[in-house]
């Protein structure tokens, strides 16, 4: 049986590393940090851990929002479009990259986030 991409990742703990790092990145960078400013960050981050951790096969069932949900307002007040989503999916990358991450997870994680972008940004069909 081969391991879902979240046992490859590293489970857990790697995860949350992840996320810790790759909120990081965005509070700093230019490009998105406005998307970050007036929000709770910690709780933003435990909110991300469960959905990376059901993105990524390690649990069976998220009840969370929508993607569209949860950005729509970012995309109506703060303009949040595809240079935006492609500076996120960088900084994605620079983290699991900073984090040691395999090639191949990498990409497969980037293929996940890049399936995501129409229902980020517009609501779309996965």
């Amino acid at each position: 049986m081969s391991k879902t991409l979240f046992e490859r990742i590293g489970g857990q703990d790697a995860v949350k590393a992840a996320v810790d790092i790759f909120y990081k990145k965005n509070l700093l960078d230019t490009r998105v940090q406005r998307f970050f400013m007036e929000i709770d960050i910690n709780h933003l981050k435990s909110h991300q851990v469960l959905f990376l951790t059901y993105v990524f096969g390690g649990i069976p069932h998220y009840n969370g929002r929508s993607l569209w949900d949860a950005h729509k307002h970012l995309v109506e007040k703060f303009g949040l479009n595809d240079d935006h989503f492609d500076a996120i999916a960088e900084n994605l990358a620079e983290t699991l990259n900073d984090l040691n991450v395999a090639q191949d997870i990498i990409e497969d994680v980037l293929e996940i986030l890049g399936g995501a972008r129409e229902q980020v940004l517009r609501g779309g069909a996965a």
